[in-house]
């Protein structure tokens, strides 16, 4: 932490006190109550937010699995923020540290390191941002030399507020909780990619970790549970794709259709999907005959 200056601390600590407020603030729903509208608004913010998560700070900005122009990357980082987790540049950080430590003692969210179990399953759910950990190694360079990621990165708070305070001139606390509700929902949503998804599922693909394609985490991250795959085949722009009787079978990846939306507007191109022969030869049942169940 002696590389970063104190603003960029106390920004960066911003982030995991305004997690534990969307905690305490989705108990004004026990007051307030929900309307329709309230739980309509609390299913857009997810969907929305969760999309400029997984479409825009992974797929886009850490994996560089399509093209897209600067500002659809500037806009995506900027809804993304809104959710609560941190800026792109250090979003991106720790992710790269996970793929290239992973479950190894420096990956920063691992269940099996520094603990395992019941507790490791905690840790890796979010008790992580609690720890020394919660600070990357180093920021990415191509994105630190944009000024505008930048701004956003060290700002990243400034867009959660903002959506705080449209909830509430919308329609008062009750939608204020529901923006609190949809926020931790979010929150742990997110994070079960790095805890479900590590413990329980089927690995299709040959890793040296124990990624698994788990649908219960690609329903709530509308495509990041399939880990596995993506794992194999960091750089692709789908991860819904699993291997069945030896052949190559796709599975539903609401990420990558947002992408594919974004191609046919021209706001995207480039997608890397790796070919079949790659995927037919990295996959545990053209030499076993299943997919390993490690669940």
């Amino acid at each position: 932490m002696n590389h970063y200056s104190q603003i960029v601390i106390l920004s960066y600590l911003i982030g995991p006190t305004f997690i534990i407020i969307s905690h305490l603030g989705s108990l004004l729903l026990l007051l307030t109550g929900l309307s329709w509208g309230a739980m309509i608004w609390i299913v857009l913010l997810y969907v929305t937010r969760m999309l400029s998560i997984t479409g825009i700070y992974h797929r886009l900005l850490t994996h560089k699995s399509y093209h897209a122009p600067k500002p659809v990357l500037w806009i995506g980082c900027l809804i993304a923020a809104s959710a609560g987790q941190m800026g792109p540049n250090w979003w991106k950080a720790h992710h790269l540290t996970h793929h290239k430590y992973v479950e190894q003692a420096r990956d920063p969210h691992s269940p099996f390191t520094p603990v395992e179990g019941i507790k490791g399953f905690l840790w890796s759910q979010g008790g992580w941002l609690l720890s020394n950990r919660f600070f990357p190694e180093k920021l990415p360079m191509d994105a630190e030399n944009d000024p505008v990621l930048k701004v956003i990165d060290r700002f990243h708070f400034i867009p959660l507020i903002a959506l705080g305070g449209i909830s509430y001139s919308i329609g008062g606390l009750e939608y204020l909780a529901a923006f609190f509700l949809s926020t931790t929902v979010l929150f742990h949503g997110v994070q079960t990619v790095n805890s479900l998804s590590h413990l329980m599922g089927k690995q299709p693909f040959q890793t040296t970790d124990n990624s698994q394609n788990n649908p219960f985490v690609a329903f709530l991250t509308l495509g990041e549970g399939w880990h596995n795959s993506h794992h194999a085949f960091p750089a692709s722009s789908r991860h819904g794709i699993t291997i069945n009787a030896n052949q190559v079978v796709y599975l539903p990846d609401i990420t990558f259709r947002f992408i594919k939306i974004l191609e046919v507007l021209q706001l995207a191109s480039n997608l890397k999907i790796p070919n079949e022969t790659t995927l037919l030869a990295r996959s545990y049942t053209v030499n076993q005959g299943n997919a390993v169940d490690v669940s």
